[in-house]
């Protein structure tokens, strides 16, 4: 089945990392070819089996290897076969990040500014809360920074994610802006018990955090090249005091996004808005916890050993 490497290059066989099964054979490939270019080769004979959509492993059950490591390195060139693993149809990220974040924009707006849609035609003669008007003015400025630090900011170290992430993704954010749209805009809302003072103390609560959440992303997009997915030991800008917070967490935006929900669910006192920021926080403290254990695995010693995930000196 394998055969040596040799100057000519020598025999690959791409099995299924599932089941029994070859996917394909690559007569000839050196030794010296990254698993990226494996990925080019593979896609060359099987086309449906785009670069993407193609996860490598040097076990059946073992951990997916990098694009950029070579076949030698894997030993691949000695066993003379590799395991494969179909990620599916693939969507880019930017096109995912996109939909899932103009879908609250226009929901929740849909609410505010055309109330008798929803509420029946009598909706529309009633008056509007400030809360009302403040919240979806944060709202909107939430999901529009999303959308520009979507295409302005962002760079992702993957190009595409699994195209059922569209469904799921935007299942959980256009429903979620449709129920706490709806009873912030209600025309029987009722106003926070602490009146003007807990509306202005939420919303200084939220901008603040929103100002340190574009803080953080735009400090994590100067640490990465672009066109790389190099990664590095992200540490605090000198000049920008939201960015003090990576002393203490590794992952600073999900803790001022985190406070950013916090802060609207102060000023507009609806459960929905509770509910989703602590949905939201469950979410991004798993995400915070596998970054942050992906920090030390990849930094080891280098690492800042007083760094909690996302809570500052407990979690």
């Amino acid at each position: 089945m394998s055969s040596k490497s040799s100057s000519n290059g020598f025999r690959l066989e791409v099995l299924k990392a599932r089941g029994n099964g070859v996917v394909t054979t690559i007569e000839n490939i050196s030794g010296n070819a990254t698993i990226a270019e494996l990925k080019t080769q593979v896609a060359q004979q099987k086309p449906k089996l785009y670069p993407d959509r193609q996860s490598y492993r040097t076990e059946a059950t073992g951990k997916s290897v990098k694009d950029s490591q070579k076949l030698s390195e894997l030993n691949v060139d000695k066993t003379g076969k590799i395991y494969f693993k179909d990620l599916g149809p693939q969507i880019g990220w930017s096109t995912v990040f996109m939909a899932e974040y103009a879908g609250p924009l226009f929901i929740y707006l849909l609410f505010y500014i055309r109330p008798s849609i929803i509420y029946g035609s009598s909706a529309s003669s009633k008056p509007i809360h400030l809360a009302a008007h403040l919240g979806a003015a944060c709202w909107t400025f939430h999901y529009a920074k999303r959308i520009l630090e979507t295409i302005f900011v962002h760079r992702f170290s993957h190009s595409t994610m699994p195209i059922l992430n569209l469904f799921k993704n935007c299942s959980y954010y256009w429903g979620f802006t449709a129920m706490v749209s709806y009873f912030v805009n209600h025309p029987k809302y009722t106003p926070p018990s602490f009146g003007i003072a807990q509306i202005y103390l939420g919303l200084a609560i939220f901008l603040l955090n929103e100002l340190g959440n574009l803080s953080i992303h735009l400090l994590l997009r100067d640490l990465r090249p672009p066109g790389t997915t190099e990664r590095r030991i992200p540490y605090p800008n000198t000049t920008n005091p939201f960015t003090k917070l990576f002393h203490f967490v590794s992952c600073p935006n999900y803790t001022y996004e985190i406070g950013s929900w916090l802060g609207f669910s102060l000023m507009t006192q609806t459960l929905t808005a509770v509910l989703f920021t602590i949905a939201g926080a469950v979410q991004m403290t798993i995400w915070a916890q596998g970054k942050h254990r992906a920090y030390k695995k990849e930094f080891a010693e280098k690492y800042p050993k007083q760094r909690k995930a996302i809570i500052p000196f407990f979690l």
